[in-house]
């Protein structure tokens, strides 16, 4: 098959590319690099001139009085001037709604173009959109990202990406796209569970982690128990960051020299690894059903993650012992959940070569890829 993937979410399709290019397709991936992840494409539509410079001061004005971005516009332009050689393809799938991250005209102009001259088009669900905004309020979940702006209204700044998917503009985008893709294909269990019921829903298939290029790493406690909390301002309230701080602060007092406590902020992906590689406890998020990218890695890599781990995981995937810790909006959840860890060094590794066992086992590159050809090739 030819393949064309659109857009780039925590290295969901790169690691999907080593897979179908491991089983003898044909892949290329259109996109930004995801922001300061920079994550590798093979054509690059970020809009590197409007982030220079003296374009980018501009652009910083405009946003202040305006809330515009224009550089939304650059990277519209720059696909557009791709699209003739983006043609016949078997297979396109956008890593999103908007995976152009572009101006919402602009976007479903390039979205329909692309399917006329391509073959079949399919859509993730594996972040922020229309059906997850909507499970949000609706009650499909226990607790959910958007609590934290329900609290404090202060935080909209945070939110205004978010809000923005309640908005008409974006309801019509949604449903223009949809008309237009055969299918969508959640990524985890969040975006199942809020997909569920959708017409164009066609099933989950688990993030892909290349585990022959993640190394398992020994996680014997030695001395002190180092735990790693990443940090990405961007999105603090929405990862649940300010309970794993709290909760940090009070084991800090508790156990003193026993522990070593980093933490590191909006790094971009390779110095993020760097950095963590020491831990022997990953911090990654707290509203969240099942497991993201960072999650997994850390897993596959023998670490103990607090994530995103509730009971239709554990159900999904019938596990009877624990891969990961289930992180709640609870402070004394998580400082309890810490403390047996630090009093109980052994079961931190052995949690966490019982994650690296269910990563190999559900969530193997090349088992994935053969999952998302079957898929396409059904629908």
């Amino acid at each position: 098959m030819r393949i064309l993937l659109i857009g780039e979410y925590s290295r969901l399709h790169n690691s999907l590319k080593e897979g179908l290019t491991a089983l003898g397709h044909d892949v290329t991936i259109v996109g930004n690099g995801d922001g300061f992840k920079n994550f590798p494409v093979d054509i690059n539509i970020d809009a590197t001139t409007s982030k220079k410079g003296f374009m980018n001061l501009f652009r910083q004005a405009v946003w202040r009085v305006f809330k515009f971005d224009f550089a939304k516009i650059e990277t519209g332009l720059r696909f557009y001037f791709h699209l003739p050689k983006l043609r016949d393809y078997d297979v396109v799938q956008l890593v999103s709604e908007t995976p152009f991250q572009t101006v919402l005209p602009l976007e479903i102009y390039l979205l329909k173009k692309l399917k006329r001259q391509n073959k079949k088009q399919f859509v993730l669900a594996s972040g922020v959109d229309v059906p997850f905004v909507n499970a949000l309020t609706n009650g499909k979940f226990r607790y959910s990202m958007l609590d934290p702006y329900l609290a404090d209204k202060s935080r909209i700044a945070e939110y205004r990406h978010l809000l923005a998917y309640f908005e008409k503009r974006y309801r019509q985008h949604h449903r223009e796209v949809y008309e237009i893709v055969n299918g969508a294909i959640a990524t985890d269990l969040d975006y199942a569970i809020a997909m569920n019921g959708n017409p164009k829903y066609i099933g989950l298939i688990p993030n892909p982690v290349n585990v022959a290029k993640i190394p398992y790493e020994e996680n014997t406690v030695r001395d002190k128990v180092v735990i790693f909390h990443g940090i990405n301002r961007w999105n603090y309230f929405k990862k649940g960051s300010g309970f794993f701080e709290k909760a940090l602060a009070e084991i800090a007092t508790k156990y003193g020299d026993k522990v070593e406590i980093i933490t590191a902020e909006t790094l971009p992906y390779d110095e993020y690894i760097k950095v963590y590689k020491r831990a022997h406890i990953l911090l990654d998020q707290i509203y969240a059903v099942d497991q993201g990218y960072n999650a997994l890695e850390g897993m596959a890599r023998g670490k103990v993650v607090f994530t995103g781990a509730e009971k239709e995981f554990q159900e999904h995937y019938n596990l009877s012992e624990k891969v990961a810790i289930n992180a709640l909006p609870d402070v004394a959840q998580i400082l309890n959940e810490l403390s047996f860890l630090i009093e109980n060094p052994t079961e931190i590794d052995a949690i966490g070569k019982r994650a690296r066992a269910f990563v190999e086992k559900e969530h193997d590159f090349l088992k994935i890829a053969a999952e998302y050809v079957a898929k396409w090739t059904e629908y």
